[in-house]
């Protein structure tokens, strides 16, 4: 985690100096990146991105810039504070509708899917609580306010039938204060949705390895039943955090957003070199491994952006 960490600061500070919104012309584009909290796989992730847009993009700085993630990733697109926006498939579809946590349609494009988020249903040592429903009369934190995080875990409670504000004692809390809310037994459990390996809970792991992941299973039916076949069976080998077995978990597809009325051409500059840097976005975290320009153009129900469009025709 030190060496990711390390990574992405480098990336950070390589750009730094710069602010929300893209311009053009001689003073070049600034580029915001709305990622997630710093142990999570979408920071990370926006760091690496950032140094290679800003190292392959001529007069471009990007920022990798510290969020809640996915529902205010897409409100800092919509507002024009941030340029390229990390999020949720279902929060970006919820956001094209006006659904939900979004009271208007948003103003938003997709230039690739990236890969799947996994949900994390982290139960503290010695908790009792060995499925969802379980957690009824628990401590639990949702994710923070304005997360895709809080969008799936009150999804994930309904589907069990669970009323999420009244049937458990409700936090809302970041990754970074959930596992070391867990870590300090403040908290029963928590909900995290991310990547693999998330580093937050990589730390959780080596310092409490008697904690546990719950099998999300036996929600998913319900879940799809009701919000739609976005939501998938993910499996966990549990041996990426170092810890023995494996899970069923539900899943998400990520996709990386940019304002509807992006430039053409940077928008298919930004789909370019996120392919085209594979292997060094790799370097920094491995979910980048899964970058595919067949996948990429799976954004659906957001538009491709017309630029990101471009890209894909001339893969083939």
């Amino acid at each position: 985690m030190k060496r990711i960490l390390t990574i992405v600061a480098a990336a950070v500070l390589a750009a730094a100096g710069c602010g929300g919104g893209a311009s053009g012309g001689g003073s070049g584009n600034r580029l915001s990146i709305a990622t997630g909290g710093t142990t999570g796989v979408y920071y990370v992730y926006g760091g690496g991105l950032a140094k290679q847009l800003s190292s392959n993009i001529a007069n471009t700085q990007a920022t990798a810039s510290v969020t809640s993630a996915s529902v205010e990733n897409i409100k800092l697109l919509a507002s024009g504070k941030a340029d390229i926006a990390f999020s949720q498939s279902d929060t970006a579809a919820d956001a094209i509708n006006g659904k939900d946590t979004f009271t208007s349609k948003q103003p938003i494009k997709a230039i690739a899917r990236i890969y799947d988020n996994y949900a994390h249903v982290v139960v503290a040592p010695g908790v009792d609580a060995g499925t969802v429903a379980e957690l009824k009369g628990k401590r639990v934190s949702l994710g923070p306010a304005n997360s895709g995080t809080q969008v799936v875990a009150r999804r994930m409670l309904e589907a069990a039938g669970l009323n999420p504000d009244t049937d458990i004692t409700k936090q809302q809390l970041s990754i970074n204060e959930s596992v070391q809310a867990a870590k300090d037994g403040i908290i029963d459990a928590f909900f995290w949705v991310g990547g693999l390996p998330t580093a937050g809970i990589t730390d959780l792991a080596a310092s409490k390895p008697d904690m546990k992941m719950l099998d999300t299973s036996d929600v998913l039916q319900k879940m799809q039943e009701t919000y739609g076949e976005q939501y998938v069976s993910l499996d966990v080998d549990m041996g990426v955090y170092k810890l023995s077995g494996a899970i069923k978990t539900v899943g998400i597809a990520n996709v990386l957003l940019v304002p509807d009325s992006m430039d053409d051409q940077l928008a298919y500059d930004i789909t370019k070199t996120l392919f085209a840097k594979k292997a060094e976005l790799s370097a920094v975290h491995p979910e980048a491994q899964k970058l595919d320009p067949a996948l990429g153009q799976q954004v659906a129900p957001v538009q491709l952006h017309p630029g990101a469009a471009r890209y894909y025709q001339e893969q083939g």
